[in-house]
């Protein structure tokens, strides 16, 4: 086959640019990540051999060996592990099918200093060898294979790929060093730089230092089989680093060992930054599984449920065999009670931190919140013990609060936790319906999770106290008495029978449109707004499903009008004295309109509201 010369992925491009750039004053991460590579290389070769042994043709030793040559001004990585065929040097070097690409390239600023924590969140990987290197080849074969292949490219647009006949088993990547990168060819400084970051992959690191034989420069053992006291900050966070494939810092590390009954070690990371695919709709956890130090997959679904996704790290089994396949890891009651061993493990940390006033516990819950919140709607057994931990924006202040803390301050006669659902936090603290709560100094928590619409119907109560829906008509705070001075009265209200000759002439002129038309309890400012039927899906719901495809169809709402409010207060006169049958139903369908609007809803027909309010100016400023 003669060489082929193809394009890199548009996005491989803008990443290549910026990590040169944007990542230059910390270079030397090149080299931890063409290890961590290797390494993963290694570990998948491993678990394939378990039922394919001749996989491993060539040699069972797994090593990474760095070969300097001062000569050629080259740093060559090689492993001896899964390798690459034709097609996977081209889909894995060539394009990023990673999730949350997009999100990625869309958030990035330009600015240097900005990005580099943004390109932290998302790893670079192989591509940060282009940091030092002028031009990379790599030279490949797949395990199992027989022919191999070449590729090379300066990062500048372009690659080629031809045939290696030659290719051992793994993979060979030769660094051409720019000029200015001849330092990553001392072998004191590749030792340093092993040392800081890769002295835990549990494969030997060798380094070839001119005509002298091999040196490991690495422990070579698993970091989590060493003792606690024996492993540093730094140890851990350089772990951290290699299997979560992040550049930020842990801001929680487990580290224990799990003996009785079922005996696995856990070395677990919490995140401090949110990683660009955690809402990707797969919800894939990303904690490895090993086998007495064999590693067997990183992408075990029943190891942690999806609400944990966000945690990293590994779990090692005494207890499970070898030769275990996928679908032997499915109900399989070893790795049941590992999970529920790890869920434990994992609330009881957070819970520790939750109660620590310099934990940081709010910069988790910014981070992970919308996640851990799912854990309230899909883990019946755990629902409670999440809910401790979660934490909320209220009415009451800027700040988070509890759910513990919410009960504590309820009014004197508010028998429910009050909440309301929408996209964004300003234009919840702003909706009218909260009037009637503010006035009465109830607090309501302000949900802007899409989650929140779920957990919400799904847990009848907390502390013995229901949840309930400010935007429901059944929001009732009658029996909520209002805070002294602030007492409404029944004098500012329109006569009772001009309200409800009003109430009738407008839910004649709307008909369909709306469920029922009837005076508000809850507004003091706002003329008017819409709430959804008692048990009926919320007008969130309703919206996040159309824009979905998924709504049944729009339902029609409750119009709630304010008694007290002038506007309302002068119809009801007008309508009462026998005002014109034109006029009541332009005053209802601007009414019904302005209760969308504010609810983020378009008018039902944009050309009959423009007429209308057209008409009504013209009245009001001609006479």
């Amino acid at each position: 086959m003669a060489e082929e010369k193809r394009q890199f992925q548009a996005e491989v491009g803008k990443l290549l640019d910026i990590v040169v750039h944007s990542l230059y004053s910390n270079k030397e991460i090149f080299l931890r990540e063409m290890i961590s590579n290797a390494s993963d290389s290694c570990d998948r070769l491993r678990y394939a051999a378990i039922t394919e042994p001749d996989l491993l043709d060539g040699g069972s030793e797994f090593r990474i060996r760095l070969i300097p040559d001062k000569d050629a001004g080259t740093l060559t990585i090689v492993d001896n592990g899964q390798g690459m065929s034709h097609d996977e040097l081209i889909a894995n070097l060539g394009t990023i099918a990673k999730s949350g690409t997009s999100e990625f390239l869309s958030r990035l600023t330009g600015d240097a200093k900005k990005d580099v924590t943004l390109i932290g969140q998302f790893g670079v990987g192989f591509y940060s060898a282009f940091m030092v290197a002028e031009e990379v080849t790599v030279i490949s074969r797949k395990a199992g294979e027989a022919k191999g292949w070449k590729w090379v490219s300066d990062g500048k647009g372009e690659f080629t790929v031809s045939p290696a006949d030659e290719a051992a088993r793994g993979a060979a990547i030769t660094l051409k060093l720019r000029d200015g990168e001849k330092e990553f060819l001392d072998a004191f400084r590749l030792k340093s730089i092993v040392k800081r970051y890769s002295d835990h992959i549990a494969i030997p690191v060798t380094l070839k230092d001119g005509d002298t034989d091999e040196e490991t420069v690495n422990s070579a053992n698993a970091l989590w089989t060493r003792p606690k006291s024996e492993i540093t900050p730094e140890q851990y966070r350089e772990f951290y680093h290699h299997v979560a494939h992040a550049f930020d810092e842990p801001w929680s590390t487990l580290h224990y060992k799990a003996e009785g009954a079922i005996e696995y070690t856990g070395l677990l990371f919490i995140p401090s930054s949110k990683p660009l695919d955690i809402f990707h709709p797969d919800r894939k956890q990303h904690v490895k599984l090993y086998v007495k130090r064999v590693f067997i997959t990183d992408d075990c679904e029943e190891l942690l449920p999806p609400y944990l996704r966000f945690v990293r790290g590994v779990v090692d089994s005494q207890d499970l065999p070898l030769n275990v396949s996928r679908e032997m890891l499915q109900h399989n009651p070893v790795l049941s009670k590992i999970r529920t061993g790890l869920v434990k493990r994992i609330l009881g940390e957070l819970k520790k931190k939750s109660e620590d006033a310099d934990g940081g516990y709010d910069a988790f819950w910014t981070a992970f919140g919308p996640v851990l919140k799912e854990g309230i709607y899909e883990d019946f057994e755990r629902k409670t013990d999440i809910l401790d931990l979660c934490r909320f924006r209220s009415t009451q202040g800027d700040g988070l609060t509890t759910l513990a803390d919410y009960v504590a301050r309820m009014k004197d006669g508010q028998d429910a936790i009050y909440t309301i659902t929408g996209d964004d936090l300003e234009q919840l603290k702003k909706s009218p319906q909260l009037e009637g709560f503010r006035a009465k100094g109830v607090e309501v928590l302000l949900l802007t999770d899409p989650i929140d619409e779920f957990w919400v119907s799904a847990v009848p109560s907390y502390a013995e106290k229901p949840f309930r829906s400010v935007a429901a008509a059944g929001a009732d705070l009658s029996a909520v008495k209002a805070p002294e001075g602030a007492e409404d009265s029944k004098e500012d209200e329109a006569p009772a029978d001009q309200l409800t000759t009003l109430i009738e002439a407008v839910k004649l002129a709307l008909g369909e449109r709306v469920k029922d038309v009837r005076a508000s309890e809850r507004l003091t400012e706002s003329a008017v707004c819409l709430v959804a039927a008692e048990g009926e899906m919320s007008m969130h719901l309703e919206k996040m499903l159309r824009a979905h495809n998924q709504a049944p169809g729009e339902r029609a709402r409750i119009l709630e009008i304010n008694p007290r409010h002038a506007l309302i207060k002068g119809l009801a006169a007008r309508v009462k004295a026998g005002g014109t049958d034109g006029d009541v139903e332009d005053a209802a369908f601007l009414l019904l309109d302005q209760a969308r609007i504010i609810e983020g809803e378009p008018p039902a027909d944009a050309n009959a509201f423009a007429r209308r309010m057209v008409s009504v100016m013209e009245k009001g400023l001609l006479g």
